[in-house]
C-alpha cells in the first residue's frame, strides 16, 4: 500500500492507495457529488483507497479536485512503476441508463488525455461543476504518466455521463492493471 500527504495553502490531503485490493474505500472530501464519484471508482477499479481532503471549498471546489487527482496520480505512478508483468492496456464502457462513457487506457508512463464528452457536457450536478470533472482526469494521467481516453457514446443526464465515466475509468485501469506472468516488460522498447 503506497501513501502520499499533500500540503498546500489551498489543500491539505491524506490519502493511501492499494490496487490489488478489493474495492474498499474511506474518502472525506466535503464535495458530496465528487466523493461519490470517488467512491464509485474505488469500487469497480478493486482499488483499496483512503483519502481525506480538507479544501478551501468556501472559494470554490477546484483546488480540492484537481489537487486529490494530483495526490491518487502520484500513488498510482509510485504503485505502478517501473512496469512488468500487467497487460498495460484496458478498455470498458459504462452504461447507466441513457449513458455511455468509454474509456481505453494505456499504462505507459507517457501522459496523455483525451477528454471529449461533447459540446453540452456543462453544467452542475447539485453544486458540484461538471467542468472540474476533466482537471481531476488531467491531473491523475498526468501524475500517474499515462494515457487514457475517455469518450461520450450518448447521454443527457449529467449525473450519469459523470458516474459513467468514474467507473469507466475505474475498470478500464483494473483490466490493464491485470497481472499475466507471461508478460515481462509490456513494451517493444524493453522499459516503460
Amino acid at each position: 500500500m503506497q501513501q502520499l500527504e499533500r500540503l498546500t495553502k489551498e489543500t491539505q490531503i491524506t490519502a493511501s492507495l492499494e490496487i490489488y485490493g478489493s474495492g474498499t474505500s474511506t474518502i472525506q472530501t466535503g464535495i458530496g457529488f465528487f466523493t461519490h464519484m470517488l467512491e464509485a471508482f474505488s469500487k469497480h477499479a478493486l482499488f483499496d483507497t483512503t483519502l481525506e481532503c480538507k479544501g478551501d471549498i468556501e472559494v470554490d471546489f477546484h483546488h480540492s479536485v484537481e489537487d486529490s487527482g494530483i495526490v491518487l496520480g502520484k500513488l498510482l505512478a509510485q504503485s505502478i512503476y517501473p512496469a512488468s508483468q500487467i497487460e498495460r492496456f484496458g478498455n470498458a464502457a459504462v452504461v447507466m441508463d441513457e449513458a455511455c462513457v468509454e474509456c481505453d487506457i494505456d499504462i505507459s508512463n507517457r501522459a496523455f488525455l483525451v477528454f471529449d464528452m461533447g459540446e453540452l457536457y456543462r453544467g452542475k450536478v447539485g453544486e458540484f461543476d461538471v467542468e472540474l470533472v476533466e482537471e481531476w482526469f488531467r491531473a491523475v494521467c498526468f501524475n500517474a504518466n499515462l494515457s487514457a481516453h475517455i469518450v461520450l457514446k450518448r447521454g443527457k443526464n449529467l449525473h450519469h455521463i459523470t458516474e459513467a465515466a468514474f467507473k469507466a475509468f475505474g475498470v478500464a485501469l483494473r483490466r490493464a492493471l491485470s497481472k499475466n506472468d507471461r508478460i515481462t516488460i509490456p513494451s517493444t522498447k524493453g522499459t516503460l
